[in-house]
């Protein structure tokens, strides 16, 4: 007798997200996802119920899946600031699909962007802090010019992820860095008047 095999949910959670960053978030659906695994649609049904619980699941797993291909060890908050707009570029343009998913609105967990949300965390405000010790500004400064970067990141790579502009990931974290730093300076001139 055939032994059989049981389709787990990481396995089905896995090969949207696959399919996701390969075909876009139109063609995840119980029946492509079914035909990518290999399996009938029952499994897929069984673990999410539905196509909207499937959604739902997929967007926490694709979220996580980004966090952790971002997150690195950083000496300085400077650093580690960096490191998360290379890892936000690098996603627009390798898996422009899933920066859509993630940041576009195609994911049912979107929401509106609202910069104030960006210290609503110890660990953002720990940045936040650590950045002004850095640079010199107060803690409002910083916050400021952490929020600017990002605004301007994000326009930079919703650009790249619906193919508006073209660049390489070198070439858009000088001008992001640029950006941060003309930020930065602004701030200085800002604190000194």
């Amino acid at each position: 007798m055939a032994r059989k095999v049981t389709i787990s949910k990481e396995m089905i959670l896995e090969a949207a997200l696959k399919m996701l960053i390969r075909d876009g978030y139109a063609s995840v659906n119980i029946k492509t996802i079914a035909a990518e695994i290999g399996c009938s649609t029952q499994p897929i049904a069984w673990h999410f119920e539905n196509m909207e619980g499937l959604r739902r699941e997929l967007a926490l797993y694709a979220r996580e899946y980004s966090r952790k291909k971002g997150a690195s060890e950083y000496g300085s908050a400077l650093d580690a600031f960096e490191q998360m707009g290379r890892a936000y570029i690098d996603m627009a343009i390798n898996e422009p699909n899933l920066f859509r998913f993630l940041y576009l609105g195609e994911s049912p967990l979107s929401r509106p962007y609202v910069p104030d949300d960006l210290l609503k965390s110890d660990e953002s405000r720990s940045m936040a802090e650590s950045i002004a010790a850095q640079t010199g500004l107060s803690a409002a400064q910083a916050v400021l010019c952490i929020r600017n970067t990002v605004i301007y990141s994000h326009g930079l790579a919703t650009m790249i992820a619906t193919g508006v502009f073209m660049a390489d990931e070198d070439e858009v974290m000088a001008m992001i860095k640029y950006a941060s730093e003309s930020f930065v300076s602004r701030e200085r001139m800002c604190g000194n008047e």
